[in-house]
């Protein structure tokens, strides 16, 4: 993990913008003219690390600078917390693969039971 990255996650959104890109774009989806015509949307790319974060979903830019800074904070943080700890493979219980299988058997005659009718003559 670079140096950048284990550093605290800034709290102002000054300094958080200062270490982005930040591109608008025109929103696609329902919203008539006024979402067809205005660059309402913003992607921010974090240049120290890399994430890409983009909002659209408010009819305001400031909003969806605020929103897509809120997603990047989450996102950088994310980053801090240590992975979880690897998953073990488990075999499944004697009892759970008899009542499985015991299920199956249940299907198994419920299914043989069926057929046209007149067949049995």
């Amino acid at each position: 993990m670079s140096e950048s990255s284990t550093a605290l996650v800034p709290e102002d959104d000054e300094t958080l913008l200062a270490d982005c890109d930040m591109e608008p774009f025109r929103g696609s989806g329902p919203g008539g003219q006024h979402r067809n015509k205005t660059e309402t949307g913003v992607r921010l790319l974090h240049r120290p690390t890399g994430i890409l974060v983009q909002a659209s979903e408010r009819r305001s830019r400031t909003q969806n600078i605020g929103v897509a800074l809120d997603r990047l904070r989450v996102r950088l943080q994310a980053l801090r917390e240590p992975p979880p700890p690897p998953r073990r493979a488990t075999r499944p219980t004697r009892g759970s693969q008899e009542r499985r299988h015991e299920g199956k058997r249940i299907r198994a005659r419920v299914k043989q039971g069926r057929g046209r009718v007149g067949d049995g003559d």
